[in-house]
């Protein structure tokens, strides 16, 4: 295990989290907010080779933007966020989910988290219909890791899977490190609702034999791989996707934040469950993604997420992909 201090979120903490007031918004003048709720971003569409992706978002959350680096001197942080006019109290995150269309596969890599974590998520299934996807239509899903925002929207209100055709890919180190008979009394207290809920999400798949444990280089679907990419949790994964020389990858937590997490890959975020993995994970990934000039999409990063890691010098950043409109039909 990392020596780096990790946050245990404490009930009052998960309380505090699902209910973070709009008195908690944005300050910044130049917040892109819009008048109407028509206006908010729902999906994103691009071709990667012979591939068609769509972007599309489960809404946002809320988490004190402390947690950003844990192992760093608070007012650095404050600092860091500041200089990209970003509010330095809450760290407004946005929840991109990519579904790749490729031959007769349609691959959707996370569920979200349904109504069952924060208010402000819970919209991948009207976003989806909003960009003519069919939930059913989804042949394979690729989670990540089994946090509450990545699988608690498993099930419906009904119990049945929202995704109701896909075999659920879950790492086999992921999926046993959560379904251990006592892994919620051997957590911290504030870890015991993540655990609950993730054994809520997945043993409801496994009883119906929806779920399918990989190891990593699985191919779960033609230029579609499962990437080990451990430290946010002990078997988290990312989605590795090849069409026609063109390269992507789906880096779920990985890399948790747009800015933090590209340019300051030492900071430890307070969910990362093994803080030094997670660092050599996040060094590794932004090394390849350099190299290979990969497409990167992050979970977590300003919709919709899609862009390219470049080096400047001995540090990274992140640039957005460009967004273009579609011409007129």
């Amino acid at each position: 295990m990392s020596h780096h201090p990790r946050f245990i979120p404490s009930r009052r903490d998960l309380l505090r989290m699902a209910a973070l007031a709009p008195a908690l918004a944005l300050p910044s003048l130049l917040t892109a907010r819009g008048a109407a709720a028509a206006q908010n971003a729902g999906w994103f569409r691009f071709t990667l080779g012979d591939a068609e992706v769509t972007i599309v978002s489960d809404g946002n959350l809320e988490t004190p933007a402390g947690l950003l680096g844990v192992n760093a001197d608070p007012e650095e942080v404050k600092a860091f966020l500041k200089s990209r006019f970003l509010d330095p109290e809450v760290n407004y995150a946005h929840t991109n989910h990519v579904i790749v269309r490729l031959g007769d596969r349609v691959v959707l890599t996370d569920v979200g988290s349904g109504h069952k974590f924060q208010a402000s998520a819970g919209k991948l299934l009207t976003n989806m219909e909003t960009a003519g996807i069919d939930p059913a239509d989804v042949t394979d899903v690729a989670l990540t890791h089994a946090h509450p925002d990545h699988v608690w929207g498993s099930m419906d209100d009904f119990d049945e899977p929202r995704i109701p055709s896909a075999v659920h890919h879950i790492g086999a180190a992921e999926r046993d490190w959560w379904m251990k008979d006592d892994r919620f009394d051997t957590v911290p207290e504030g870890m015991q609702a993540f655990v609950a809920g993730a054994q809520n999400a997945l043993r409801p798949l496994e009883e119906i034999d929806m779920i399918a444990t990989v190891a990593s280089g699985a191919e779960i679907a033609p230029g579609m791989t499962m990437v080990d990419t451990p430290g946010h949790t002990f078997g988290h994964m990312s989605l590795a996707v090849e069409s026609a020389g063109r390269k992507m990858l789906v880096i779920g937590d990985a890399l948790n934040h747009g800015y933090v997490s590209v340019e300051r890959p030492d900071w430890v975020f307070g969910f990362d469950l093994d803080g030094a993995q997670a660092v050599n994970t996040r060094k590794r990934l932004l090394d390849m993604a350099a190299t290979e000039e990969m497409v990167v999409v992050g979970y977590h990063f300003p919709f919709p997420g899609v862009g390219h890691i470049v080096r400047e010098g001995a540090a990274y950043r992140f640039v957005p992909a460009l967004w273009r409109w579609s011409d007129p039909a």
